[in-house]
């Protein structure tokens, strides 16, 4: 028995001593934290360090961030790997994302006729200039987050992350540092990297706060205190620039804040157990399109670190992996909405803007274009939403914070040159809410060699009957075809194929408009046309003033059906444009004493598709006729020369000039192929073939081989003020060449 006693108390020694050794192995064993610092597109070389990270098995137990880093580090800590990371961010347009280029399909009619025509918007308010708070609202980058993260959705307190996050911004108001743990996260990261007059701030708690980097952009100290005892650091702040690289008021500026920055990096570096600074100096904080080499330097400064990193790797201690399908095709069923921070715009406004009822179940796809739609409407600073878990339901608790737009007059210029117009710079007027809350005035004035304006009020009523008042003057000097102003008796009799003229026309409607989903319109409407044509070519030797071909007033009712989804006006690389036109004229001032009822109708159709990144083909058929009396040739269709936005009844036709072909109808086809030997420069090849004159309908012309054809080789670059583009196009029939020059958005 005392034998049995003493091995009994033995082996319940030995158990104690065991477990004794494992708790102590517990406590001993080094919990690992992560900073990662700000950087701009520095800051992807964070993901080649974690890919380093992941491929050892090193377990992170605390994530902290600023700016970048903080991006980065949120994504990381709510499960994606380093793999998972660099998968994402290298099919992730920076240019949209960051310049919140909404695409052109959640866009309304008048609000892609503004975003193609204005180089430069400024909130204008008793009549004075206030600069915009930041060149972006960040809603892009906003919506990205938030579907990254949102299977982490219901986790307020970032420490209950698979990774215990935090990240760091700055209190505009205070100038203190901010530490961001727990809330929304897709917010509080977007705090974290508000770069100031890139990002505009985001309020947090009654706090106005803006991108970390400013006060803090390495927090090491805050991140030491959570516990941890061994810090990894990711270091990509710029060091201090010599005077050949100070090129620019903003290299200076970022240099005055880097003074700062480098000081306290001094200290903080010390404080680094592995201490990773990427070989990035040849990059800037813009430098997005350069992710894949910044990437691999961020890899390849890991690698530097191996051994250092390898001392962190324990057998005992299995990095959790966490599984996250990113090629999912969600669908989310959204319970309840609720709306905050609307006054001016109805709840029915906004949610038929999303496309969103209550208990409906739909793709995460169509969600994110009816937020697209919402924000494309301009009339909200930011709308930031989270997907909350319903209690015992399937689906999720929609809950929007909008912030409405105070300003609402706005001051918009733009420049522009072409053959026909020639050089014009567009000051812009444009009110919202002027009579209601739901209306827009614009006026345009173009000053230049040719003075025109065009003035539009629009009552938006979506998929209901919305009223349009619309005024806009053309004029230009020009060598036309004379058969659109004499008939051939006169041409035989004067011996004139071209005319030196003058024409004015300016055009007033009165016109209705409803949707039938939001890129198809029908409309219906009255015009009244002022068309005055004159020259000096036909004056008498002794005649001062110009012989005039016409100075006519038209009064005309019209109806319209518009279907576009063009992804791009320009530059499209998808979608089908289809516009067709009829015009019933049914009255003219006395100087047309031959005056009679005609009608004409027009229509044009395009089909847009990619066969490549790079290659982009576009096909286009187009054709017209008149109905009625043929006493009126000024309205005639008329052929030649390049352009977006000509007037009456003028078609663009490559390899002649402008307004070369004229007849009563035509048919046209064209067809390009546009490569993009760069980024946001093109090579185009272009051909096109046409019938035009007189009742081809009726003659069967229309069905013949064309007689008129024409070829062009043209270059074009995209930039802020719009396309430059330069055109070479030759005609066979002509056997001569005629070049197209353009510079900024068609006004």
């Amino acid at each position: 028995m005392k034998i049995k006693i003493i091995i009994l108390t033995l082996f319940m020694l030995a158990l104690f001593s065991a477990k004794a050794q494992n708790d102590t192995l517990k406590t001993s064993t080094p919990k690992i934290g992560l900073v990662l610092s700000g950087g701009g597109a520095k800051g992807l070389a964070h993901i080649g360090v974690l890919k380093v990270i992941d491929s050892l098995g090193v377990k992170v137990d605390y994530v902290a961030g600023t700016s970048m880093g903080a991006i980065i580090g949120s994504l990381y800590a709510s499960g994606y790997t380093g793999k998972q990371l660099d998968s994402i961010f290298k099919v992730i347009d920076f240019d949209k994302l960051i310049n919140d280029d909404l695409p052109r399909a959640s866009k309304a009619f008048y609000e892609r006729e503004n975003s193609e025509k204005y180089a430069v918007t400024l909130p204008f308010e008793n009549f004075k200039i206030k600069l915009p708070s930041a060149l972006s609202r960040g809603q892009n980058t906003y919506a990205l987050i938030s579907r990254l993260t949102l299977h982490v959705n219901n986790i307020t307190d970032f420490s209950k992350l698979p990774i215990p996050f935090f990240c760091i911004a700055t209190n505009i108001e205070t100038g203190q540092a901010v530490m961001l743990n727990s809330g929304n996260l897709a917010q509080s990261v977007m705090a974290s990297g508000a770069l100031p007059s890139l990002f505009q701030p985001v309020t947090i708690n009654n706090q106005v706060l803006i991108d970390g980097g400013v006060v803090n952009n390495y927090p090491i100290d805050e991140l030491r205190a959570k516990g941890m005892d061994i810090i990894i650091g990711v270091d990509v702040q710029d060091g201090l620039a010599t005077i050949e690289e100070l090129s620019s008021a903003l290299d200076v500026l970022a240099q005055i804040n880097n003074f700062r920055t480098i000081n306290d990096m001094k200290l903080k570096v010390k404080k680094t157990d592995v201490y990773i600074k990427p070989d990035i100096k040849d990059y800037s904080v813009v430098s997005f399109d350069e992710g894949s080499k910044i990437i691999e330097n961020g890899k390849q400064a890991a690698f530097e670190k191996i051994d250092n990193l390898k001392k962190l790797i324990n057998p005992s201690q299995k990095k959790t992996s966490y599984k996250i399908n990113m090629n999912a095709k969600d669908s989310i069923t959204i319970n309840d909405i609720v709306i905050k921070g609307n006054e001016k715009y109805t709840r029915a406004y906004i949610l038929g803007k999303l496309k969103l009822k209550n208990n409906e179940k739909i793709s995460y796809e169509s969600f994110n274009n009816g937020i697209n739609n919402l924000v494309a409407t301009n009339n909200f600073d930011s709308f930031e939403f989270e997907l909350k878990d319903s209690n015992n339901k399937k689906g999720y608790n929609l809950i929007a914070n909008l912030k409405e737009t105070k300003v609402n007059t706005f001051l918009k210029l733009a420049l522009h040159f072409d053959d026909l117009y020639k050089s014009a710079a567009l000051v812009n007027i444009t009110q919202k809410r002027l009579l209601f809350d739901n209306d827009v005035a614009s006026l345009d004035f173009v000053l230049g060699d040719n003075i025109r304006y065009n003035f539009e009020y629009f009552i938006d009523k979506g998929f209901y009957w919305s009223i349009g008042l619309r005024s806009r003057y053309h004029q230009f000097n020009k060598d036309i075809s004379a058969k659109l102003l004499l008939d051939d008796a006169q041409i035989t009799s004067t011996g004139l194929n071209k005319i030196d003229v003058e024409l004015q026309d300016q055009t007033n409607q009165f016109y209705v408009q409803t949707l039938f989903r939001k890129d198809f319109s029908l409309s219906a409407g009255l015009e009244h046309k002022r068309l005055e044509i004159k020259t000096q070519t036909l004056a008498s030797n002794n005649q001062t003033n110009p012989f005039v071909f016409e100075s006519t007033d038209y009064v005309s009712v019209f109806g319209g059906l518009k279907f576009d989804t063009y992804d791009n006006k320009y530059f499209p690389k998808s979608g089908v444009y289809f516009n067709g036109d009829l015009h019933m004229y049914l009255y003219a001032s006395k100087f047309n004493t031959d005056f009679d009822n005609f009608s004409i109708a027009k229509a044009d159709i395009g089909y847009t598709f990619s066969v490549s990144n790079k290659l982009v083909f576009n096909l286009q058929t187009g054709g017209g006729f008149k109905v009625g009396s043929k006493s009126t040739q000024t309205l005639d269709f008329a052929l030649g020369g390049y352009g977006n936005n000509l007037i009456n009844n003028f078609i663009p036709f490559v390899g002649y000039d402008f307004i070369s072909l004229t007849g009563n109808s035509y048919v046209k086809a064209f067809a390009s192929a546009d490569y993009q030997i760069f980024k946001k420069q093109h090579i185009t090849l272009e051909g096109n073939w046409a019938n035009v004159e007189d009742d081809i309908f009726q003659t069967g012309e229309w069905l013949t081989l064309p007689n008129y054809r024409g070829y062009a080789l043209g270059y074009a670059v995209e930039t802020f003020i719009g396309p430059i583009q330069v055109k070479y196009s030759y005609s066979p029939e002509q056997t001569q060449s005629v070049w197209f020059f353009n510079v900024g958005f068609w006004f």
